[in-house]
């Protein structure tokens, strides 16, 4: 039996995208892995010291550092069970009502919500701190309030949610239009023939067409809310009492903030952080497929 020539021309395609993936997610994830088990402060060499740096933030509650991962992971917590179902539902919601006959200037409105993802979120939050300013902010001057809201609960979340809501809500909803647009209006015609309401409608024959684009979007924006980052500290800094001082946050000042870098520490803090997304993005693939396995 003569040998099968290989065909190259797979590789060739799939060739620099494998190549960018190795190089800047494989790699950097086995060294940070790798540099989880050390004590480095990023100018001396890494000393190997085994689980020592998961065993502190862990389990040694007398530790700065697992104050630090449990507070900072349960604030990641609090932004995501928030943030997620509201970029889910909000979205689709307006992606409903946009493909309604009677809608007009659909583009208009489509590009107005489109647009703030378009904006830096450092140039987003310094806007919207400008608004909610103590003494400059439009709310407090117009409705004669007195609140500091960034530095007082639960307005300091309010703004995180505010920043986050304004610039992500758009994306999804370009996700979910495409996705309405491409149901067959057979389908909604036949379900009105047999008597079948708007709600009806859109449980029966919307949410099952476009099941995929919604898997997408929840496990695309879940792993984005656990990486949440620019918005507290640009808008509260941590808030009061570090009720808004996200895992993200204290990983970073670890690494690179004032003082002697924990490099370590940090980067046992960012594996278990993947961990956690890794496994709840699995398990909301598995919930949301079961039907197709």
């Amino acid at each position: 039996m003569k040998n099968k020539k290989i065909n190259w021309k797979p590789l060739i395609y799939i060739g620099p995208h494998l190549l960018l993936f190795l190089i800047f997610i494989v790699l950097p994830t086995v060294y940070g892995i790798y540099i989880s088990m050390t004590k480095w402060n990023l100018i001396g060499d890494p000393q190997w010291v085994g689980l020592d740096n998961y065993k502190t933030i862990l389990f040694d509650k007398d530790s700065t550092f697992y104050f630090q991962f449990h507070n900072g992971l349960k604030n990641t917590l609090i932004f995501v069970l928030i943030s997620v179902p509201l970029m889910i539902i909000i979205p689709l919601l307006i992606a409903i009502a946009l493909e309604n006959k009677g809608v007009k200037f659909k583009g208009l409105f489509q590009g107005i919500l489109y647009v703030p993802g378009l904006i830096s979120i450092s140039a987003a939050a310094l806007i919207w701190a400008l608004i909610f300013h103590s003494k400059l902010g439009i709310p407090n001057n117009v409705f004669g309030l007195n609140i500091s809201w960034a530095s007082q609960q639960p307005y300091a979340w309010i703004l995180v949610f505010i920043v986050t809501l304004w610039g992500g809500v758009g994306g999804n909803m370009i996700i979910y239009r495409a996705a309405i647009a491409g149901i067959s209006k057979d389908l909604y015609e036949s379900a009105e023939i047999d008597g079948a309401n708007g709600f009806h409608k859109f449980i029966h024959i919307t949410l099952p067409s476009i099941r995929f684009p919604l898997l997408y979007t929840f496990i695309m924006t879940t792993a984005g809310s656990f990486n949440v980052f620019a918005q507290p500290l640009m808008m509260t800094n941590g808030g009061p009492r570090q009720e808004t001082h996200v895992l993200m946050m204290y990983i970073r000042s670890l690494a690179f903030g004032q003082g002697e870098a924990i490099a370590g520490k940090a980067s046992a803090m960012a594996v278990l952080l993947g961990i956690i997304i890794v496994v709840i993005s699995a398990f909301q693939y598995f919930l949301m497929d079961k039907d197709s396995v």
